[in-house]
């Protein structure tokens, strides 16, 4: 029996899709990894572990090159919490709009004075707002949050500027018709009132929101920030609060400076702490997981590229991770018809210095054409999935 090991706390609901397996808290006796926020970075990976499935988007915590070069396919749950972040992001708008926490603190501090529905008239004065209808939102980045926040702000009646270059067909299919698609980011720089990121951290993405790109923003522009924290430069989103060039950054990623930094809204990373997704994350991670080890298919790896051949209907079925270089196919081949092995189906797919390949098999494969599989140079890991 497949042996599971979750190094956080998993939703019920995620281990329910596992039935057949048996959990165990011994990673080092396990075919597969669930995680959540567990550093997995000084971690010794053993031979029999095969996959790594991260209960949200961002991975982070797990070192890929490290798991991919030694055949361990690690998998993410993009858009599963998707709405909980957007439903945080829409928070934010209001809170950047509006002085609520400002208002909820005088309220507080004065919980008590017999006097306080009386001041009430003239307090608030202090803590006026502006509404976000009409105002224009810039929105970087349209993958399954960026599309749902853009969606919904329309909704709310803001006039809504989406930018992503590399934005996917379905991404495209689920965007409102208005948002207007901007392929300049220098246009939502200078013309929108609220600007959030919703793009992943990349050596091109990082500090992407900095001096250079606030100088080109309106005055008094809010900025959210709930995908990563090394999106904005803190250094200089400081200066920019303190100009007024940036009237709130608001951020869902609290350090030692921006939790003091004035003008700043901190909030403890709760983007995706709902049960809701928790437990869609969960289900995602743990249906991920189940149809590798038991078909081989690869879908929302982060190292490795997807692959789908669906269930196995002949004889046998082996999986070959390996680096993406020339020949590869040929010698993988070449083995196999030595061997006596004919291929009814085959799939290979790359994705950067990695690659995978599924073959269906009409025969059983022998022991001598694995061992010969396994010396090729570049061959990270040889699977028999069926036969």
């Amino acid at each position: 029996m497949r042996k599971i090991c979750c190094l956080n706390p998993i939703s019920r609901y995620g281990l329910e899709r596992l039935e057949g397996y048996e959990m165990t808290e011994n990673p080092a006796e396990a075919e597969g990894l669930m995680v959540r926020s567990a550093s997995m970075h000084e971690m010794e990976f053993v031979d029999g572990l095969r996959a790594i499935a991260r209960a949200g988007a961002g991975v982070n915590n797990i070192p890929l090159d490290v798991c991919a070069k030694k055949g361990i396919v690690v998998f993410n749950t993009p858009g599963a919490n998707k709405n909980g972040v957007k439903e945080l992001v829409l928070a934010g708008l209001f809170l950047a709009s509006r002085d609520i926490i400002g208002g909820i603190r005088w309220c507080r501090e004065r919980a008590g004075e017999p006097e306080i529905a009386k001041l009430v008239e003239k307090g608030k004065k202090a803590f006026a707002g502006h509404e976000i209808k009409g105002k224009k939102l810039g929105v970087i980045g349209l993958g399954a949050i960026g599309c749902e926040v853009a969606n919904a702000a329309c909704g709310l009646g803001m006039e809504v500027y989406g930018y992503d270059p590399f934005i996917s067909v379905n991404a495209a299919w689920h965007l409102s018709r208005s948002v207007r698609h901007i392929m300049d980011l220098d246009t939502i720089y200078r013309e929108c009132d609220y600007i959030t990121v919703h793009v992943p951290l990349m050596d091109s993405t990082k500090h992407m929101i900095c001096k250079e790109s606030i100088d080109k923003m309106k005055e008094g522009v809010a900025v959210l920030n709930f995908a990563r924290d090394l999106l904005v430069n803190d250094d200089d989103m400081e200066e920019a609060l303190k100009s007024g060039r940036v009237s709130r950054y608001i951020t869902d990623f609290p350090n030692e400076k921006t939790a003091a930094m004035e003008g700043v809204i901190a909030i403890p990373h709760l983007g995706a702490s709902t049960e809701e997704s928790e437990d869609n994350c969960a289900v995602m991670a743990a249906d991920e997981l189940k149809d590798y080890l038991e078909n081989g298919n690869i879908k929302n790896s982060v190292n490795y590229p997807s692959c789908d051949m669906g269930i196995c209907t002949e004889v046998g079925r082996i999986a070959l991770l390996h680096a993406n270089i020339p020949n590869m196919i040929g010698q993988i081949t070449s083995i196999l018809a030595a061997e006596g092995n004919n291929i009814a189906n085959m799939t290979n797919k790359s994705r950067a210095a990695y690659a995978y390949t599924l073959l269906d098999l009409e025969n059983p494969v022998k022991a001598e054409a694995l061992e010969r599989l396994k010396q090729i140079t570049g061959m990270y890991r040889v699977r028999v999935i069926k036969g």
